[in-house]
């Protein structure tokens, strides 16, 4: 075997795997060169209109809604999936965020931004239970975490990219024009990503030849009955985790412009450090989760979770925050291995409804943290920042109780 195989066999890279990690690249780097800026640009737009309580409540109600419609577009996502096929899907799923960019690009209001979340927000809402249905049917089991892995690492790259971008053209161009510029390039990227889906080829294993029946027979609680009980004590973990993250999430951006002194290009930079601190740990720890087990690694990215919104409360400068947006890039240590124990969990003939489901509940219940973050961030940002870590300590626990001291959970390793 070649060199180039050998690294390819071990990064787990086969044709429709790397085909959608050039669509993850290009998709995601057009959604982050715009969407990370959104709540300082809804703040922009809506200064003379509107009240300081009212922006932060609009900014909340767009947090939640992304969340939201993560959560309610990730089953409908996994159900076209196995109806469809991971490849129509996906090309349906880019079509949908291009008229949603293209309704932010021609109407200049925050209700467009509330209003064209519900497209823009499909792509990575909708596509995420087949991303994890083209890992599953094109790599072994025991691959899995490393397939995701690269995945993950492959996502984070958009996610530097595009801020350092977005922040040069924020800061070159203003907000209105550089919103609208970035826009563009992210319409541009989006027909590049459904470029390469096109050229995807639908796997022919089992598993799809039995999607229709499998599909026309078996509904969403069926699907959640299916969940094993080690899968629905993740999940119970899951939501608190994400909690702790949902709670601060939306007004990081205001703490660290308006509290830390930074600007736009400055944000981009910091986003920049907490995908390198990602990227950085992706491979290895997959290589290491697939070979020792992937509780212990879930575990320690649990408690990064909780130590992101602690170390906010002490980053008041640029270095500072640049520590803690580190952190921040560290409590993706473990997400493969996390993803990897729902894809182990799953019923095959029903994974991509499993993925689906499953973060359709979570992310329905973590809803309402966007909600809870806007409150208490009108109680002062300390008493966010120590709300989302209380979260994310009980999260850890939950986790370590249920799932990581029992060593013999079944199929959980």
């Amino acid at each position: 075997m070649s060199r180039l195989g050998k690294i390819s066999e071990f990064l787990a890279l086969r044709r429709n795997t790397s085909l959608l990690l050039v669509a993850l690249v290009l998709a995601g780097t057009g959604e982050k060169l715009w969407l990370g800026f959104a709540p300082k640009y809804i703040e922009v737009l809506s200064q003379g209109i509107l009240t300081a309580a009212q922006i932060i409540l609009i900014i909340g109600l767009f947090d939640a809604l992304q969340t939201l419609l993560g959560a309610v577009y990730a089953y409908p996502g996994g159900w076209l999936t196995d109806h469809w096929g991971q490849r129509k899907s996906l090309l349906l799923f880019s079509a949908i965020s291009i008229a949603g960019y293209a309704l932010v690009l021609v109407w200049h209001h925050w209700l467009a931004l509330l209003v064209g979340s519900f497209l823009f927000l499909a792509w990575s809402a909708l596509s995420l239970p087949a991303t994890f249905s083209v890992v599953a049917t094109s790599l072994d089991k025991s691959r899995h975490t490393m397939g995701i892995g690269v995945q993950s690492m492959v996502r984070r790259v958009p996610m530097m990219l595009g801020p350092l971008i977005g922040g040069w053209l924020l800061t070159r161009f203003g907000w209105t024009d550089g919103v609208r510029y970035a826009l563009l390039l992210c319409i541009t990227m989006s027909l590049l990503t459904a470029a390469f889906q096109w050229v995807m080829f639908e796997p022919e294993d089992k598993e799809s030849r039995t999607r229709t029946s499998t599909t026309t027979r078996t509904n969403f609680v069926q699907v959640v009955k299916s969940f094993t009980p080690a899968l629905r004590e993740l999940l119970v973990s899951d939501i608190l985790i994400r909690f702790c993250e949902r709670i601060p999430y939306a007004f990081v951006i205001l703490w660290a412009m308006d509290h830390g002194g930074v600007t736009a290009q400055q944000y981009g930079y910091l986003v920049a450090c907490e995908m390198i601190a990602a990227i950085v740990c992706y491979v290895p720890v997959a290589h290491l989760a697939d070979k020792y087990g992937r509780r212990p690694f879930v575990l320690i990215t649990f408690g990064f979770f909780t130590l992101f919104p602690v170390t906010l409360l002490f980053a008041h400068s640029f270095g500072w925050l640049a520590l803690a947006f580190v952190v921040r890039g560290f409590k993706e240590f473990g997400e493969p291995a996390r993803k990897a124990l729902i894809i182990g969990e799953a019923t095959p003939e029903l994974r991509a409804r499993t993925y689906g489901a499953y973060y359709l509940i979570r992310d329905c219940v973590v809803t309402t943290g966007s909600f809870l973050g806007a409150w208490l961030w009108h109680l002062g940002p300390q008493v966010n920042f120590l709300g989302a870590a209380i979260c994310g300590a009980l999260g850890t626990v939950w986790f370590w109780w249920f799932i990581f001291r029992k060593k013999t959970a079944p199929k959980i390793s």
